[in-house]
C-alpha cells in the first residue's frame, strides 16, 4: 500500500469508526481475497461496531497494494460512497507542515553579567563557589532494600495482591507434519524452568501444550477476558517456531502446531484497554521465546577474555522459519508508527527481529537459561528492565552464533516482582 494511502486511512479512522458499518463488508471482503475467513472472524471478535471497525481500518495497511482501491469499491457497494470519497479526498490532499514563526536572535544582558564583568578573576571565583553551594542538593537514591515501601507509587508499579497476577504458558513442542517445521526439543526443559520461577514469584502459573493457532488465540481471549480486579498485573510466555511478519506496533509472529502464524501485536492486542478493561493501568509482560527470522549472527570481533562456546551444531538448533517472500499483492514489512503507544506493556524478544533464536536440546533455550537465572538471583533487588538488560549481555556473550535479546517496552513505571 502507497504512503499517501496509508496517510488517508489514518486520517480518516476517527471517522471511519464512528461512522463505518462493518457487517456488510465481511463477504466482499472475502471475496475480494483481501481477507481469509479465519482473519474475518478474528475481526468480528474485536469488541464493539467500533472496535472491529478500528481494527479493520489497522489491517488493512498490511493486505497489499491493491487493497486500498478495492476497499473504496467494497464501500461503495454497500452504500457507503460517502466514506469512500473522503477517503480519496485525505489520499488527494498534501499532507500540511506545521508553519514555524519567524525566530530571530536577540541579545539579552542580564544585570548580574554586567556585574561580572567588572569583578577581579578571584572575585569571579567565588561568586561561582558560592553558587554552587547554594544550589540544591539532589538527595542519592536509595537502595533497595530497606527503601522498598517507601518507594513513590507514581514511578513503581504496585504488586501488594497474592497471587500477584495470572502467567500463561503456551510450550508448542510437536508440530504437524503439513507445517514443514521441526520438533522443538529442550522446550519443555524452558517450560519447567519458567513454571518454577514465576510460581515462586507469586503468579498463578496455567500451561498449555502444542496447540494450534486458533487454539492459542482461544486461551489468550479467555485470560483477556478474566476478571483481573484483585490482581496486579498478567504475564504471557510463548515458546514456539517464528517467523517475520508484516506489523504496525510489535514485529515478529509464533506459529501454531498447524503452521500457522499468529502476529505478535494481535496477541498483545488483546490485553489492551478496549479489549481487557480491568487490566488497564496494570502492568502486562510478554515473554517470546522464537525466532525473529532466519539469520544467523556471527558478530564482530572484540577484545573479550570469556571461552568460545559450543558452535552451533550437534545439539544445538534454532526456532527459524523462513520468512516467505510476499506475493505482488503484498507489501513487504514495515514498522510504520501510526498508532497511539500502548501503555502498561512490555514485549521481551528472545532475538532481535530478523535473527534466528538458539536452544540446546538438552539444557533449553539460552534466553531462557539466562532469564531464569537472572531472575533467581536479581529479582529481589533490581527493576525488570535492568534485569532484562543483565539477560541481553549474558545471552549476547555466548556461542559462535550470536543472539542479541531486546523489548519494547511502553510501561510507565518501574517494575519489581513481588518477592518472599
Amino acid at each position: 500500500m502507497e504512503e499517501q494511502q496509508r496517510r488517508a486511512l489514518r486520517r480518516g479512522r476517527a471517522r471511519l469508526v464512528a461512522a463505518l458499518r462493518v457487517e456488510p463488508l465481511w463477504d466482499p471482503l472475502e471475496q475480494r481475497g483481501l481477507f481469509t475467513r479465519p482473519m474475518l472472524e478474528e475481526l468480528q471478535s474485536a469488541g464493539s461496531r467500533g472496535e472491529q471497525a478500528r481494527q479493520l481500518i489497522i489491517d488493512l495497511e498490511t493486505r497489499g497494494k491493491q487493497a486500498f482501491p478495492a476497499f473504496l469499491s467494497i464501500l461503495r457497494d454497500t452504500g457507503q460512497g460517502d466514506l469512500a470519497e473522503m477517503l480519496i479526498q485525505e489520499c488527494e490532499s498534501r499532507p500540511v507542515l506545521p508553519q514555524l514563526p519567524d525566530l530571530r536572535p536577540v541579545e539579552l544582558e542580564l544585570r548580574e553579567e554586567k556585574q561580572r564583568k567588572n569583578v577581579t578573576p578571584h572575585e569571579h571565583l567565588s561568586i561561582s563557589v558560592q553558587a554552587e553551594s547554594e544550589r540544591p542538593r539532589i538527595p542519592p537514591v536509595p537502595a533497595r532494600g530497606s527503601a522498598v515501601d517507601k518507594r513513590s507509587r507514581d514511578l513503581v508499579y504496585e504488586m501488594k495482591t497474592d497471587p500477584c497476577g495470572h502467567c500463561l504458558i503456551l510450550n508448542n513442542v510437536n508440530f504437524s507434519r503439513d507445517s514443514g517445521l521441526s520438533t522443538r526439543e529442550g522446550s519443555d526443559i524452558d517450560c519447567e524452568k519458567l513454571e518454577r520461577r514465576f510460581k515462586a514469584l507469586r503468579f498463578t502459573v496455567l500451561t498449555r501444550r502444542d496447540l494450534k493457532a486458533q487454539e492459542i488465540v482461544l486461551e489468550l481471549q479467555k485470560l483477556s477476558r478474566q476478571d483481573h480486579s484483585a490482581l496486579d498485573c498478567c504475564i504471557v510466555v510463548i515458546l514456539s517456531h517464528g517467523c517475520q511478519t508484516s506489523h504496525i506496533q510489535f514485529p515478529g509472529g509464533i506459529y501454531g502446531t498447524d503452521g500457522k502464524p499468529i502476529p505478535i501485536e494481535k496477541i498483545v492486542n488483546y490485553f489492551n484497554g478496549s479489549n481487557s478493561p480491568s487490566l488497564r493501568g496494570k502492568p502486562k509482560l510478554f515473554f517470546i521465546q522464537a525466532c525473529g527470522g532466519e539469520q544467523r549472527d556471527q558478530g564482530f570481533v572484540v577484545d573479550c577474555d570469556s571461552p568460545e562456546e559450543e558452535a552451533p551444531g550437534g545439539s544445538l538448533e534454532s526456532d527459524a522459519t523462513p520468512f516467505r517472500v510476499p506475493s505482488d499483492n503484498v507489501d513487504e514489512p514495515d514498522a510504520i508508527a501510526c498508532l497511539p503507544t500502548p501503555s502498561d506493556i512490555l514485549v521481551s524478544y528472545s532475538t532481535f527481529p530478523g535473527f534466528v533464536s538458539w536452544r540446546e536440546k538438552s539444557s533449553g533455550s539460552w534466553y531462557v537459561e539466562m532469564l531464569d537465572s537472572v531472575l533467581e538471583q536479581y529479582a529481589h533487588s533490581e527493576d525488570l528492565l535492568g534485569m532484562l538488560v543483565r539477560v541481553a549481555g549474558a545471552v549476547s556473550a555466548k556461542g559462535r552464533y550470536k543472539q542479541m535479546p531486546g523489548c519494547f517496552n511502553f510501561l510507565r513505571k518501574k517494575f519489581f516482582f513481588a518477592c518472599d
